[in-house]
């Protein structure tokens, strides 16, 4: 399955029906009087976040969604049938947008959720809704009233405990596929990570979610490279692991400021994640280079950072405990900042 984190799409509520004109004949009823029912609503448009789906890749292909009109009111009182709802479902981290790409409408978060994007036309009053006492006979009704209809933007951000980040090659994917069951593509050149990745990671009876992004290079945020539209899948993360590539011709410490300043410029809150900075392919280092890289990257991060090795597992436990403890102090210092009694309740 391809993955697609960003779909344009078309959605219409449905029209409402028309009312009806007409009259009672029954024999031996004189007179019998309007009869017409009203028209029934138009069906709405529901955004529903459901488990099992990753992409928006169903977007791509289907790009108009329209519920369907009311049914019109007919003779003796009948009132038409509501038009049939259209339901998106998305997967969970979905934003709703408006057609400017900026305006956020919700944030999916929760399996469940359910939002009223639009809502149907109304029916029209039949003319059994017009009778008086000065005009018995009405022989008009009212016509529905029209659904709503815009263009909406989908954008997904995946839902991760922990996110990688790093200079492209350097050894981000090596390590997801070291600490978890995922498999991205693994190849000594720089890009070959394309699209996010998720893999779910296990240690001492504790799980977390680790999410590999593309790697960014300088400029990212003006668009160099992939840009840094893939930052957003990592936005919700509790805590970053920063990779630096020890066996690399960039000076450590040249390549965590690159990287650190891409993250401030794309902003986000991206910038003030508690960070946990690696010097990776340690295997590849000579005793006197892994000193002498350690000492430079040491001095940019402000840190110690780890030093560790994907290939011969050095320290890779050492890694995942120290996300584990991240995840664990964020979370507390969260609930600490809630009220013991706020209690949220979504309301579409």
């Amino acid at each position: 399955m391809k993955f697609l984190d960003q779909a344009k799409i078309f959605v219409k509520s449905g029209d409402g029906g028309a009312g009806s004109v007409s009259f009672r004949r029954e024999k031996y009823v004189a007179e019998g009087g309007p009869d017409g029912g009203d028209g029934g609503r138009g069906g709405d448009v529901w955004v529903e976040c459901v488990e099992g789906l990753n992409t928006l890749i169903d977007y791509r292909y289907a790009q108009h969604y329209k519920a369907k009109i009311g049914m019109h009111g007919m003779g003796r009182n009948r009132t038409g049938a509501k038009g049939d709802d259209v339901v998106l479902r998305v997967p969970v981290g979905t934003q709703i947008l408006e057609e400017d790409n900026e305006t956020v409408v919700a944030d999916l978060t929760e399996k469940g959720q359910r939002l009223l994007l639009m809502r149907g036309g109304n029916g029209g009053f039949g003319n059994a809704h017009f009778k008086t006492s000065t005009n018995q006979a009405p022989r008009h009704a009212n016509p529905g009233q029209e659904g709503e209809e815009k263009w909406i933007w989908l954008r997904l951000k995946l839902i991760a405990d922990a996110g990688l980040v790093g200079l492209p090659n350097a050894g981000k994917s090596t390590f997801l596929s070291a600490v978890s069951a995922a498999r991205p593509k693994i190849a000594d050149y720089p890009f070959t990570t394309l699209h996010p990745n998720l893999g779910v990671c296990e240690l001492d009876g504790r799980g977390f979610v680790l999410a590999d992004i593309p790697g960014l290079i300088r400029g990212a945020h003006e668009g160099h490279g992939l840009g840094d539209r893939f930052l957003g899948h990592v936005e919700r993360t509790r805590v970053l692991l920063h990779l630096v590539d020890g066996s690399g011709e960039e000076d450590p410490g040249d390549a965590y400021r690159t990287i650190r300043g891409e993250l401030e410029a794309y902003g986000h809150g991206l910038d003030e994640k508690p960070e946990i900075v690696c010097l990776s392919k340690a295997d590849a280092l000579t005793d006197e280079l892994r000193e002498e890289r350690f000492k430079s990257l040491e001095e940019a991060c402000g840190q110690k950072p780890l030093i560790i090795s994907s290939a011969s597992g050095e320290n890779i436990d050492t890694a995942q405990r120290m996300i584990i403890r991240a995840i664990d102090k964020d979370k507390q210092e969260e609930a600490n900042s809630v009220p013991s009694d706020g209690i949220e309740e979504w309301r579409p």
